[in-house]
């Protein structure tokens, strides 16, 4: 099931997608709530009337893709949780040897933004890069959860784009300011349930710039796997439902790498992953964007 939030006739909705149409789920069922995180809540049991909704849905029910307005799946996540250098081919400049630890870092909730909405360069900065990466969304409360288990806490997955501001984030040893400026954390087009994705590490990843590859790789090549990492981090904090894991991104292509270019206005980046679709933002300016 690939759950979506939209915008209709100026009302935000929580939807499953079906092709190039919408259900809107709460009014196919108003059992069913109209918000991602009361649906997470709620557990298994609401993401199986979901389920029911949808597999009941008759056409005249369906609302044309095209007539609303998608916006992130998780438009305001709790926490942001993101890992770097957790590719065997991207474990870190002058690294040989794999971690024995992630190395976590987070970015705020601010980011996020939807398929289809811009990414604005920031006036301070003239490095901005792209970073595909699996996202993996917490569907269950839990902490101190054993990796054997760390499966049943995960609602679904979706794709991120990790924007980086190389020049902010290099002038610290955080990276935190690099990576927490409105519209660089693209998230979506959908949250895609687990039961539609057996095994998130034999996924293929790719993303281009106007059509140019630039990372390629499959998530069988990540270091630190799925449920490690929702029990890893579990061991510290709570987990909550809509949390977003970022699970790290791959290597550049050599002929994107050297010569390195950043991000210019009018660029268009596109990220796909094999079963999540397409994740598709252009770059703005923000000093020709009237945007504050």
């Amino acid at each position: 099931m690939r759950l979506v939030t939209f915008e209709h006739h100026g009302q935000i909705r929580l939807g499953a997608q079906v092709e190039e149409s919408i259900l809107d789920l709460n009014k196919a069922n108003p059992a069913l709530p109209a918000d991602i995180f009361l649906l997470l809540s709620a557990g298994a049991s609401a993401l199986d009337l979901a389920r029911e909704a949808l597999a009941e849905a008759r056409p005249a029910t369906l609302i044309p893709l095209s007539e609303v307005t998608l916006l992130a799946p998780i438009p305001r996540p709790g926490k942001i949780l993101c890992i770097g250098h957790n590719y065997k081919g991207h474990i870190g400049i002058g690294k040989t040897e794999i971690p024995e630890y992630p190395n976590f870092f987070c970015k705020t909730a601010n980011v996020i933004t939807a398929h289809g909405q811009p990414i604005f360069i920031p006036r301070v900065t003239s490095q901005v890069d792209y970073e595909a990466e699996l996202a993996v969304i917490i569907g269950k409360r839990g902490h101190d959860i054993p990796e054997a288990e760390a499966m049943d806490y995960i609602a679904g997955y979706s794709i991120f784009n990790d924007v980086s501001a190389r020049d902010i984030q290099k002038r610290t040893s955080q990276w935190f300011l690099g990576k927490s400026f409105d519209t660089f954390g693209p998230l979506g087009p959908a949250l895609v349930t687990k039961d539609e994705i057996p095994d998130p590490h034999c996924l293929e990843l790719e993303l281009t710039v106007n059509g140019l590859p630039k990372q390629r790789t499959n998530t069988s090549d990540l270091i630190f796997s799925v449920p490690f990492l929702v029990s890893y981090l579990s061991q510290v904090m709570t987990l909550e439902p809509g949390d977003i894991i970022a699970t790290g991104t791959p290597a550049k292509l050599p002929e994107a790498a050297n010569p390195q270019r950043f991000l210019e206005p009018g660029d268009v980046v596109e990220i796909k992953i094999e079963k999540l679709g397409r994740l598709r933002n252009s770059i703005l300016d923000t000093r020709s964007s009237n945007s504050e």
